[in-house]
């Protein structure tokens, strides 16, 4: 479908297994990479402008290593909840403190998305809406001691047993709150040109 894509060597710089996965549901070729980037970005940054500068920072990070046939997918996904950005929590206190403060609300999850050649770099970004019911901490502490909240932002994986029994509806992309908005991505492709 994207047959004016072949001439690239398409490189997805991530090693999230679900970015992974959802980039190959598009059916095109490509291979992955490990970005090594602080994920920091200025403190009076706030919403949308934090995963797409995230996003470019990745871009950028590789940009020395990329050959005129290279296009690099990067992106970076947040949580954004009364006026502050929940990323990966760093241990089992923080991800329950996380899940406690989006219980029974609703939250922005917010990918941005960086497409870039050596000669063209295009970013956008997704939003999608998630509404939690009202979770109780027995409910917090097992997701918590039997999943991996800790490469995740805001503390979830909606594809995991929190998302089955905690999320009550999503307005946007279900993939975008996975991490990687494949319908836009798809789009955004489907229509490059340098």
């Amino acid at each position: 479908m994207l047959s004016h894509l072949d001439n690239y060597h398409i490189i997805l710089a991530s090693q999230s297994p679900r970015r992974q996965e959802l980039l190959q549901g598009l059916n095109i070729p490509f291979d992955v990479t490990d970005v090594d980037v602080e994920e920091t970005y200025p403190p009076e940054m706030v919403g949308v402008d934090i995963p797409m500068f995230l996003a470019e920072k990745k871009a950028k990070a590789l940009a020395g290593s990329m050959e005129k046939n290279t296009l690099l997918i990067t992106a970076d996904t947040i949580v954004w909840h009364e006026g502050r950005a929940l990323g990966k929590p760093v241990d089992k206190a923080e991800a329950a403190g996380m899940l406690q403060a989006l219980s029974g609300k609703t939250h922005q999850v917010i990918t941005g998305v960086c497409i870039s050649t050596l000669r063209k770099r295009k970013t956008f970004h997704v939003i999608s809406e998630v509404r939690f019911a009202k979770l109780n901490p027995k409910e917090i502490d097992y997701y918590v001691e039997n999943y991996n909240p800790y490469d995740k932002a805001g503390a979830y994986g909606i594809q995991e047993w929190i998302g089955f029994i905690g999320v009550e509806f999503i307005e946007g992309s279900y993939f975008n709150v996975m991490g990687l908005p494949v319908q836009r991505l798809y789009t955004e492709l489907k229509n490059w040109k340098e």
